[in-house]
């Protein structure tokens, strides 16, 4: 893959335009009104609950409980896409402390966060934009993107040295959603009939899979009717982790050609299946359209954990899962060519795994 070493064009931090008191935000962040999110305050007509996972079950002796667990988390990859899991392991409070060190981060000085400015050659390190293409039209975000798979990639010197605590919880952190996206993982494969490995194998194993975190950071903004804190897409990945602001949701998924505002559960992690899933299991699991608001009251943060392929894994559709009724419906392609597509074109939907589809 190759990149531009800067940004095509100045970076504004988001988060600065929301502090300076503008009422009204740049034209590059407002949406054509075709995409726009209208009626973004009506969230009592609006909201909905994504199917919840009790992962405890799988502990339980009892084989029809550990199998209905199992089922109900295969159903919500088949139909939702989406699920959230409660009792996943993770300790709640290594979750909010790592929520509350991010926030810091966030409130540091511009001058600090400066320090760790990303390019998008890896998009490592802080950010507030996606994409290279000139005049695009921008989200209403600022980020921190960070590699912790492949030990390779790792450098937590890049990670923020403000908050003192920040690298030791962001690894701590990090190991446990690699155990838990393990387990995610080996109960997907089993929900396709495949082994239960299929899926950790087809990522890389334990030295090719790759993960990483983006710490997001959404900003109050005048004018939350005009822009997303991100567009519209599916993820380009193996499976996400999402630690969501539970005080005001800003999650949406598109179903049935309607927008439903996610509502978080406290404690849970939002799980979603990404477009390498969705190859690897030949669609029968989906990578769902989804986007975020903003509000103009009050500004949001959440953590998305990616665990993806690693980059030069060839993935494609499982041979087990290609009959005759059920033809490969994608060509194959490493998550790096494909995900070369997302850092240069920014977000767009998905046309990106549309795009690979086999022609008949």
């Amino acid at each position: 893959m190759s990149f531009l070493q800067s940004w095509p064009e100045p970076i504004v931090r988001v988060q600065s335009l929301s502090e300076s008191g503008i009422q009204k935000i740049p034209n590059h962040f407002v949406k054509p009104p075709s995409d726009r999110p209208f009626n973004i305050m009506d969230t009592k007509t609006t909201s909905i609950n994504v199917p919840l996972i009790d992962l405890e079950n799988l502990n339980s002796p009892n084989e029809f409980v550990r199998k209905e667990t199992i089922d109900g988390i295969s159903n919500a990859c088949r139909e939702w896409g989406f699920f959230q899991v409660a009792n996943h392991g993770v300790s709640h409070e290594l979750m909010e402390k790592t929520r509350a060190v991010w926030n810091e981060f966030f409130q540091l000085s511009l001058e600090e966060k400066q320090k760790f400015a990303n390019s998008p050659v890896t998009y490592e390190g802080y950010g507030s934009r996606i994409g290279t293409e000139v005049g695009a039209k921008l989200d209403w975000c600022d980020y921190f993107f960070l590699h912790y798979l492949p030990e390779a990639l790792r450098d937590e010197n890049k990670w923020p040295r403000l908050p003192v605590s920040c690298r030791k919880l962001v690894s701590e952190y990090g190991q446990e959603l690699v155990k838990l996206s393990k387990r995610l993982t080996t109960i997907l494969s089993i929900g396709l009939g495949l082994n239960e490995d299929y899926i950790h194998q087809s990522f890389g194993g334990n030295n090719e899979t790759s993960a990483c975190l983006r710490a997001n950071f959404y900003p109050k903004c005048p004018q939350p009717d005009l822009t997303h804190g991100l567009s519209p897409h599916s993820d380009p990945g193996g499976i996400t982790l999402l630690l969501p602001d539970t005080d005001i949701p800003g999650l949406q998924i598109r179903r049935d050609n309607n927008w439903l505002t996610v509502n978080p559960i406290p404690n849970a992690f939002i799980v979603n299946i990404g477009d390498q899933v969705q190859v690897l299991s030949n669609a029968i699991y989906k990578s769902v359209e989804h986007r975020v608001i903003v509000n103009s009251k009050k500004e949001r943060l959440s953590l998305a954990f990616f665990y993806n392929p690693g980059g030069d894994k060839l993935i494609k559709p499982a041979h087990q899962l290609v009959t005759k009724d059920c033809p490969v419906l994608y060509s194959p392609m490493t998550f790096n060519e494909y995900r070369s597509f997302i850092r240069t074109k920014g977000l767009t939907g998905k046309c990106q795994i549309e795009s690979l589809k086999s022609p008949r």
